[in-house]
């Protein structure tokens, strides 16, 4: 029900703007909308597309990848999602929240991450270092 209206809210789902740093974007975004005032309610689901979304826009900001970027590397690399997160940093669930576009890449990952896509036997480098202990 409506909080506004007490009408019965409906599926469905509707354009809805964004902006960053000057750039603006429409998302299809599905919720729960109130057919009277258009008031919108969102599942954790339904942020998920809007949260993607953002993160597109902002990894185009910000010159960082966005997540088609980031797999097709690691797939060039010939790295399975937990051994990218092990090798160039962030853990084993890493690179899956990158590559759904649930988390942005660092500007750190992304500039390892495409000097390894122009000189791909540099991850030699990183596999010398692997498990070696820091002291």
């Amino acid at each position: 029900m409506c909080h506004e209206d007490g009408i019965e809210m409906v599926r469905d789902v509707r354009p809805v703007e964004f902006s960053y740093k000057g750039q603006t974007m429409t998302v299809a975004m599905p919720g729960w909308y109130c057919p009277k005032c258009g008031e919108g309610l969102y599942t954790r689901a339904d942020m998920k597309v809007s949260d993607r979304a953002l993160n597109a826009m902002k990894a185009r900001c910000e010159g960082l990848l966005d997540g088609p970027q980031v797999k097709r590397i690691r797939k060039k690399l010939g790295l399975t999602q937990a051994a990218a997160g092990d090798l160039i940093g962030g853990g084993p669930k890493a690179f899956t929240k990158y590559e759904k576009g649930d988390a942005l890449t660092s500007r750190a990952v992304t500039n390892l991450l495409k000097v390894l896509d122009a000189v791909p036997d540099a991850l030699t480098i990183l596999r010398e270092n692997q498990g070696r202990p820091s002291c």
